[in-house]
């Protein structure tokens, strides 16, 4: 696989690092997804679609926190990365941020996954649902 560090961004309650891992972003935020911290994760998101990595992955291992703020940050990069041919796929949620998810609904538009081997294993397709490692 091709690994190389692509950024990071970082303030105190949020830090954001990105990969790439083939033909994928890997994106990690770490801490809390909030209004306050909101554009240290769009920005490299829009970053790694500007450069044509389409498909993003968001390994949410290390979020502890996300709001509607954080939700609309992800649903507005999935819209982008759909339109580019990719998509969003989300892994390693933890169970306060998976909750965010579902009582919104938003579960329901992003690929989940257990892990991020798993989201990287899944290229059959952008938008097939839950994998079944979850």
């Amino acid at each position: 696989m091709d690994r190389g560090t692509v950024g990071s961004a970082q303030s105190g309650r949020l830090l954001v690092e990105v990969r790439q891992e083939g033909s994928s972003a890997v994106v990690t935020p770490a801490g809390e997804l909030d209004h306050h911290t909101a554009d240290l994760l769009r920005e490299p998101l829009d970053d790694c679609l500007s450069r044509g990595l389409s498909r993003l992955v968001v390994d949410c291992a290390r979020l502890e926190f996300c709001d509607s703020t954080g939700l609309n940050v992800l649903l507005g990069a999935r819209l982008k990365a759909e339109a580019a041919g990719g998509g969003v796929h989300l892994a390693g949620m933890q169970p306060v941020v998976a909750r965010v998810f579902e009582i919104t609904g938003a579960d329901a538009v992003f690929t989940v996954h257990d892990t991020v081997e798993a989201a990287l294993a899944d290229d059959n397709g952008e938008r097939d649902g839950r994998d079944g490692d979850g």
